[in-house]
């Protein structure tokens, strides 16, 4: 069986030009990277609502730790849209580098369901991740100039600065660093770390700005800390978001690719939906909406993380409303959450499917709490027994739920060609009744609340010492009616990754809230999420290599 880069390497890429044609974008408006990927300009998304083209969201049931394949759908879908005569365009997120060397591999979808040039997406991109990383850390690099300036000092006080560094790359050990040693030159020594980039304000801001005037203003309404006179400081204290702005000139363009069946493909921003928003840029999906009939996105992870964020905070504050919801479930993801060993989901099961199905239920359930009808997408693995298969889309059924059996990583849009009839079907009769959970004039513990208790299935919610100061702290800041972006494992609808299927009778805890004031959320991070993650013992770099043609092989 080829592997996810032999067969991309089968295919004959065509030029970026030609893809954009199709999208009627003349050669004049494309920022060429290359033959096979260009930047977009940001007039297109302003008439994303003047043709009327349905916007479908792809989630999915709670993964195991390898992911179930919502970025493959999402792409499979795409092109059988377009094989049954749909204009659409699939809108995905940027791959981090974290993941790619890390457990998950990339991020380019799978088999004949890929964005391509799947290196290059894989790894540096048109280098967008590089310019959320610098203009991040110049605002770092800035504060701790202040602290050692004399003549212009804010008074900053170190001990309250919560803004840290940020890389692209999986390393605990740089979770907690202590920056400045070396004498008076160089620096005041101080707490500080590093997160993730993925995980980084700035990744959130450039996701939910509207042109780079809302980006500027965004930038310099990021909370830094307090003076020791207590007073705040942000960003544009320090006139730090005019540089962080032009670090950022280009990458706030939506990038154009395309798939194996030369679908139109828009990768943009890429933040993680367990500790950040987990979707793409409004600015990418605005755009393909307005040159499409379908725009196909994904929201990261399952359906409590990435598509919640996606519903309570993307289409809020994108006034965005979507027309239909794919959810993605797997065998092999229900049978782990019934029980089964990581280790022999390729086993048939009964038993363990049949407990693990309930996870699935819950997510459906959790679709309707926002007035919106899901269609489910069973994504086949050729270790899938028929009985399997026929148990979950019985089980749908039975729920008067839309189901699909989809085999796009073996058959590319052919494979999702019934799935994409029945999305058709779905968003034609979309009411258009899409309401978000929570009222932002909701306190911020009603706002938690309403998630743990709906969407997680939780009895309480409990507020650690600490989380209670930094709710008085949002509070005193005046950000009381942030919407609120929840950092929660993605192992489980818990915030403990242990408890697997649908689990019951459980409390969600909220052990600290980081202020997110230039996004415009706050950040309740739960149980032992970490915002920089670490390598497994066996990173999936081991496998990485090139040759002496520059041949890239490992990455998948």
């Amino acid at each position: 069986m080829a592997t996810d880069i032999e067969i991309a390497r089968q295919i004959k890429l065509k030029p970026i030009t030609e893809i954009a044609a199709q999208l009627g974008i003349g050669e004049d408006d494309l920022e060429l990277y290359g033959k096979y990927k260009a930047k977009l300009p940001l007039t297109f998304k302003d008439n994303y609502d003047k043709n009327g083209c349905k916007l479908i969201l792809v989630s999915a049931i709670s993964p195991t730790p390898a992911g179930e394949g919502k970025t493959t759908v999402s792409i499979g879908l795409a092109q059988a849209l377009n094989r049954i005569g749909k204009k659409a365009t699939v809108v995905l997120r940027e791959p981090s580098l974290g993941p790619v060397f890390g457990i998950k591999g990339g991020a380019t979808g799978g088999g004949y369901s890929q964005v391509l040039p799947m290196e290059d997406i894989n790894l540096h991109f048109t280098g967008d991740f590089s310019a959320i990383e610098k203009a991040h850390n110049l605002l770092a690099a800035l504060i701790d100039n202040n602290i050692q300036s004399k003549k212009h000092s804010l008074g900053l006080d170190p001990r309250t600065i919560s803004w840290k560094r940020v890389m692209d790359m999986n390393d605990r050990s740089l979770r907690k660093i202590v920056t400045g040693l070396g004498g008076t030159t160089s620096g005041v020594p101080r707490e500080t770390g590093f997160d993730i980039t993925a995980a980084s304000e700035v990744m959130a801001i450039l996701c939910v700005s509207n042109n780079i005037q809302d980006l500027k203003t965004r930038l310099g309404n990021i909370f830094i800390g307090y003076t020791y006179d207590k007073r705040p400081i942000y960003a544009r204290d320090l006139n730090a978001h005019g540089a962080m702005a032009a670090l950022l000139k280009d990458a706030i363009k939506p990038n154009l690719v395309q798939t194996i069946e030369g679908t139109p493909a828009i990768v943009h921003g890429g933040p993680f939906a367990n500790i950040a928003q987990g979707t793409n840029t409004i600015i990418a999906t605005k755009t393909a909406m307005a040159l499409s009939e379908y725009t196909i996105t994904e929201a990261g992870f399952g359906f409590d993380l990435g598509a919640e964020k996606f519903l309570d905070i993307k289409c809020r504050f994108g006034g965005l409303s979507p027309n239909g919801v794919v959810l993605v479930a797997t065998v092999r993801a229900l049978k782990y959450h019934g029980g089964a060993d990581l280790k022999e989901l390729t086993t048939p099961n009964m038993e363990a499917l049949k407990k693990g199905i309930l996870n699935l239920q819950k997510h459906i359930e959790n679709i309707k709490a926002f007035n919106l009808t899901p269609v489910v997408a069973i994504n086949r693995f050729a270790t899938d027994s028929e009985e399997e298969l026929q148990y979950v889309k019985q089980y749908c059924e039975e729920l008067g739920v839309a189901v699909s059996i989809s085999n796009v990583w073996g058959e590319g849009g052919k494979g999702a060609e019934e799935l994409a009839e029945l999305v058709v079907e779905a968003a034609s009769t979309c009411c258009n009744q899409f309401k978000p959970l929570y009222e932002l004039e909701d306190s911020i513990e009603n706002k938690i609340e309403k998630i743990a208790k709906t969407i997680y299935g939780a009895v309480a919610v409990d507020y650690t010492p600490k989380a209670k100061n930094h709710l008085k702290r949002a509070y005193d800041l005046g950000f009381g009616n942030f919407a609120v972006c929840v950092a929660k494992t993605q192992k489980s609808l818990s915030d403990n990754p242990k408890l697997l299927g649908r689990p019951k009778d459980f409390v969600i805890t909220v052990r600290e809230i980081e202020v997110a004031s230039g996004a415009g959320f706050l950040i309740p991070i739960t149980g032992d999420i970490m915002r920089m993650p670490g390598l497994p013992e066996e990173p999936a770099s081991n496998n990485i290599d090139i040759d002496e043609n520059g041949e890239i092989s490992g990455l998948f």
